[in-house]
């Protein structure tokens, strides 16, 4: 069962875009793999959640943690094997792990949690809420992203995970973030 949520090795630069909700990760993760010739891993847990919304009009309860997490560590390391030199993530289980926490006072899966600190990534991009907040089924914390944008930035740090803040327009995020992988593909 451990095996579905570890990361499979590659040879490739990994990031991450990572932060609260509607802070244009999606967006970034597209414009960087279109950039770099290469692919990117989409968020799993939206999918998932907007499948069991449309189906039950449910969201997110704690049994669904696990398996959004082995949908995610799937893609991630089936798409790491199309990925030119370069693997962009739109999350990883550590952003899970941090919605898991937020969401349900502090509680984390054993299993989620472990994973979650041991796979890692080259560099995180901490995305800032300096964009405007836009609504859909699965996005509620619109009054909340100033506290969220907080904790993910202390997980980042407690976690010592080498990451850098992208703010401003598309244009500006994107450019700091290509400057950022071309250090590491440079190195």
């Amino acid at each position: 069962m451990e095996e579905k949520f570890r990361q499979q090795p590659a040879d490739i630069v990994k990031v991450v875009l990572f932060g609260p909700e509607s802070t244009g990760k999606t967006t970034l993760s597209e414009q960087l793999a279109r950039h770099y010739h290469s692919v990117w891993v989409p968020e799993y847990a939206r999918e998932y959640l907007q499948d069991k919304w449309n189906n039950e009009r449910k969201t997110c309860e704690p049994d669904d943690l696990l398996p959004i997490a082995e949908g995610q560590m799937r893609l991630e390391n089936d798409l790491a094997q199309k990925a030119t030199n370069v693997l962009i993530c739109d999350t990883d289980l550590l952003e899970t792990k941090v919605y898991s926490e937020a969401y349900y006072l502090g509680y984390c899966d054993p299993m989620l949690e472990k994973y979650a600190l041991e796979n890692q990534y080259d560099l995180y991009f901490l995305t800032y809420i300096d964009i405007p907040w836009e609504k859909d089924d699965l996005r509620d914390k619109p009054n909340e992203r100033e506290r969220m944008f907080l904790y993910f930035k202390e997980t980042l740090e407690k976690y010592n995970r080498n990451f850098v803040t992208l703010k401003g327009d598309k244009t500006t995020r994107l450019k700091t973030a290509v400057e950022h992988i071309d250090n590491l593909l440079n190195k």
